[in-house]
């Protein structure tokens, strides 16, 4: 889908992540342009989820630079020299970057209507009228108006799922990562939390999702990056990568994943 030509919300430049002995990105470079839609696809180990949490700084970087609406991510730069923002810092700019996690992470003695305003209220001090406001137009916007009172244990999956994103839109994020938000639903309630996805993109949110949803990436996706062992094996277009990838290692991926789906 065509967008206009924007500055990038998103800038990676040689992303390096270790953990002790092993090196799990090895040199991401990579630009998301506002109102863009990026789909990581890749197996399993392949560091698409450890990107995802370095861009909001739930994991330190060990190498390059990440920045977020042209501002650099966690750290604050000197010369030459990067020296990690206090935590308070940190929370500022998580603020501007929501994320939807593979397990829906809500706090199960609050109501659905609750969960959306927490934060509002005791990050962003919001009013609690503003927050309610806000709050109920978002479940409304994710198809659960009528279930704003219900607490987590009387939701389905896919409803919980939907809390979430509209937990995380509560925000008004610059920029929203979705980590295989699908993964944990029954085949059933799929479809549901794709359907406000979907939403999402018409409305122009910058998006990064890791997804093994490989119809999701073709219809929803400006830009698909095939991710392998650390590296962003190609990138391009949805047609492109999903319909003719250059590298064997991504024919063979999707020949595994597309086959699974079919």
């Amino acid at each position: 889908m065509a967008r206009p030509a924007a500055g990038p919300m998103l800038r990676a430049q040689d992303v390096h992540k270790r953990y002790r002995h092993e090196e799990v990105l090895k040199g991401i470079d990579l630009e998301v342009a506002n109102g863009e839609v990026l789909c990581l696809i890749g197996p399993s180990g392949s560091g698409k989820s450890t990107f995802l949490r370095c861009i909001n700084h739930l994991e330190r970087i060990d190498a390059g630079r990440l920045y977020v609406d042209g501002a650099l991510v966690g750290y604050r730069e000197h010369g030459d020299c990067l020296y990690e923002m206090q935590p308070r810092e940190v929370c500022r700019q998580r603020a501007d970057i929501g994320m939807v996690f593979q397990r829906f992470n809500l706090f199960p003695h609050l109501t659905a209507l609750q969960n959306v305003m927490e934060a509002p209220l005791h990050v962003r001090r919001e009013s609690k009228a503003e927050a309610g406001a806000h709050a109920r137009a978002l479940l409304e916007r994710v198809g659960l108006a009528d279930k704003a009172d219900a607490y987590p244990s009387r939701l389905s999956g896919g409803q919980q799922q939907r809390v979430a994103i509209a937990r995380a839109l509560a925000m008004r994020p610059k920029l929203m990562l979705f980590d295989e938000p699908t993964s944990a639903l029954d085949p059933e309630l799929v479809g549901e939390v794709l359907a406000v996805m979907r939403g999402l993109t018409e409305d122009g949110m910058t998006m990064i999702v890791v997804t093994h949803e490989m119809a999701f990436a073709r219809d929803a996706a400006d830009t698909v990056a095939f991710m392998d062992a650390g590296v962003i094996v190609e990138s391009g277009p949805p047609g492109e990568i999903l319909s003719r990838p250059r590298h064997e290692r991504t024919r063979s991926f999707l020949a595994r994943v597309i086959g699974a789906q079919a």
